[in-house]
């Protein structure tokens, strides 16, 4: 079914409301961003908008794009595809994580359209998607994904990118399904060696898996996981506290200091989109219902690129080896982080051409 974005004035109006009557907290004495996101940082970003974001600019950038809305096994999934313009390469599905959106793959599509489809389906829950039928797991999701693409769309063969817990969704479709998947390209690779039984890990990648389990990083997610709904109740009904949870997040995870690296306004595009969609609880789901058992997708034979972002820039080769057995390219990005189709779409889009070509020989 053919989608559009048209959010009712009564909406863009209450949320207008809301921000004029924004109550910010004293900051808390220490370093900047060391006790989350400074006061002043989010007061600007309050300011913004309030007084400059155009969501009917970004709506009408989106409505400009085929849109769908594709019941995928009893769960209606929202769909953006990126025609190519001189089709040529291999089909790709790009899948966001947490907590971002379809929005932020957009230029990268944009990049990889000039000679192949690109296809954004939002995670069940998140955004205009409906949650599944059944509790949130990578290969419920995966399965649905290899779905959409070989039956809606009608590909053969495509390639597959995710960051986050798209990051697990990719894995899982190419371990599952490589009669349709022609490869993979990880910027967030499996860290999947881990739980899997018999496989010993060797002192560098034991240091790595420690070095990103920092406890100061994972309050955020035990809540999300424990308490959901009681987080969901303070954030769903107030706008910069909702813009305070996601914003800190994009900050802390990103390759530079704050929000540098981002324009202020793609930003807001990435919760507004929470905001108008009411999704932020049900984008708790995968920190809630994704069990142990996730983590433990087939060993990915197709051909694989890994492209080590700088959030993750001590990930060794031989952690990679355990969970993949084609791995065609290895190498380390000089920028770019967590959101790193978002920070480095050119980087990515790079990476993705290189593969299909070493595919083809």
């Amino acid at each position: 079914m053919e989608f559009r974005i048209d959010v009712p004035p009564a909406v863009l109006d209450d949320l207008q409301h809301r921000l004029e009557g924004a109550i910010l907290p004293e900051p808390t004495p220490g370093p900047d961003w060391s006790n989350g996101i400074p006061p002043r940082v989010l007061a600007d970003l309050v300011e913004r908008w309030r007084t400059g974001y155009d969501w009917r600019g970004f709506e009408r950038r989106v409505n400009g794009y085929e849109q769908r809305m594709v019941d995928l096994d009893g769960c209606a999934v929202h769909v953006v595809r990126v025609a190519a313009r001189e089709p040529r390469g291999l089909p790709i599905v790009l899948t966001h994580g947490w907590p971002y959106s379809f929005a932020s793959m957009l230029d990268l599509a944009d990049l990889l359209s000039a000679d192949r489809d690109v296809v954004i389906p939002s995670l069940p829950g998140y955004g205009y998607s409906a949650v599944l039928p059944e509790p949130f797991s990578s290969p419920g999701v995966a399965r649905r994904w290899n779905a959409l693409m070989t039956g809606e769309f009608g590909y053969d063969r495509y390639l597959t990118y995710g960051e986050d817990v798209g990051a697990g969704v990719s894995d899982w479709l190419a371990g599952e399904h490589p009669e349709s998947v022609a490869g993979i390209i990880a910027t967030h690779a499996s860290f999947s060696a881990r739980s899997r039984p018999g496989v010993e890990l060797t002192d560098e990648e034991q240091a790595f898996l420690r070095s990103v389990a920092n406890p100061e990083e994972s309050g955020y997610a035990h809540e999300q996981g424990t308490r959901p709904d009681t987080l969901a109740a303070a954030l769903i009904d107030s706008p910069s506290g909702l813009l305070a949870w996601i914003a800190e997040k994009v900050a802390a995870w990103s390759d530079g200091d704050g929000l540098e690296r981002f324009d202020v306004d793609d930003v807001l595009t990435n919760v507004a989109l929470y905001w108008v969609t009411r999704s932020i609880g049900t984008s708790f789901r995968p920190y809630r219902e994704e069990t142990s058992d996730d983590d433990l997708h087939p060993i990915v034979a197709v051909p694989a690129s890994i492209l080590v972002q700088r959030h993750e820039a001590a990930y060794p080769r031989s952690l990679a080896e355990k969970s993949y057995s084609d791995i065609r390219s290895f190498g380390r990005l000089e920028r770019g982080g967590h959101y790193t189709a978002w920070e480095a779409p050119a980087a990515v889009a790079q990476a993705v051409r290189e593969l299909e070509m070493n595919i083809r020989g």
